[in-house]
């Protein structure tokens, strides 16, 4: 599994902290690191560049980090087939992969700390899309997607 991360000022730090978690487990964990090359862009930028890369396969999943993760997750949910969540708990974490085969994972860092993280994003990792009672859940975002993205004139 590819994992790409990256965000805004305000998740720098927790950043570091994942990415050398991942890459303590031995995952496939890239930087993205949008801020390098464009040290002005602001977290939409940010959430829907690393978005793009997930929907064109560059990458399996994506964690992407700012204040609250409320914004990321608004900003990764712009590009059409993407589904991200904003997960401060690990229950959460579960569901958004298993109910709502969410690829990206947002989280605020200025709301949990670096090993409440480390948890949610390991069991959000862990987890994996059950289908059952909730695909026609899934099918129905898809449609409602397409309708939005593609309105019949």
């Amino acid at each position: 599994m590819r994992i790409a991360i990256d965000c805004d000022d305000a998740g720098i730090e927790l950043k570091k902290t994942i990415l050398s978690f991942l890459k303590s487990k031995g995952a496939d964990a890239q930087d993205v690191n949008c801020l390098q090359t464009n040290p002005s862009a602001m977290y939409p930028e940010i959430g829907f560049n690393l978005a793009e890369k997930v929907k064109n396969g560059e990458f399996d999943r994506g964690i992407l980090i700012c204040g609250t993760g409320l914004g990321m997750a608004i900003a990764a949910n712009k590009v059409e087939g993407i589904y991200a969540g904003v997960c401060h708990d690990v229950f959460s974490a579960e569901r958004l992969r298993k109910s709502n085969n969410a690829q990206i994972l947002t989280l605020g860092a200025r709301v949990i700390g670096p090993e409440l993280a480390k948890t949610i994003v390991q069991a959000w990792l862990d987890s994996e899309f059950l289908g059952g009672t909730s695909l026609p859940k899934i099918e129905q975002m898809k449609m409602l997607e397409r309708k939005s993205f593609h309105p019949i004139k």
